[in-house]
């Protein structure tokens, strides 16, 4: 489904449980929220034109990144984010879910029955 944006469109491509692939249509001059997710990581591979990403670290560092055709980034859960389209842009943006292989909280520990 296309949903329309200030800034051009979006339209959702795929998505399961864990990943979902949007289209984005970016026009010149066009920038989203500053924003960040908490479980989901943001990669955003460029089509066409030229977008800059801009990060903000926890301690407040701003970094811009300009992605050309051909060329991706991701961004981790938990990092402010924005994007600015510095011509026209076509772009996927990917989110992933964060699994972690720590993520467990034990009651317990596990063991054997001792043989009879």
């Amino acid at each position: 489904m296309k949903k329309g944006k200030i800034w051009g469109t979006t339209e959702l491509l795929f998505c399961n449980k864990t990943v979902a692939i949007h289209f984005l249509n970016i026009k010149k001059g066009g920038y989203c929220s500053k924003h960040m997710h908490n479980c989901k990581s943001n990669i955003f591979y460029v089509i066409s034109g030229n977008l800059k990403l801009t990060v903000w670290t926890h301690e407040g560092v701003k970094d811009e990144t300009v992605l050309w055709q051909g060329e991706q980034t991701e961004i981790q859960p938990g990092v402010l984010h924005q994007f600015k389209a510095l011509t026209d842009v076509m772009c996927l943006e990917m989110y992933e879910v964060k699994f972690h292989d720590e993520d467990i909280e034990r009651e317990s520990i596990g063991g054997m029955d001792k043989a009879k």
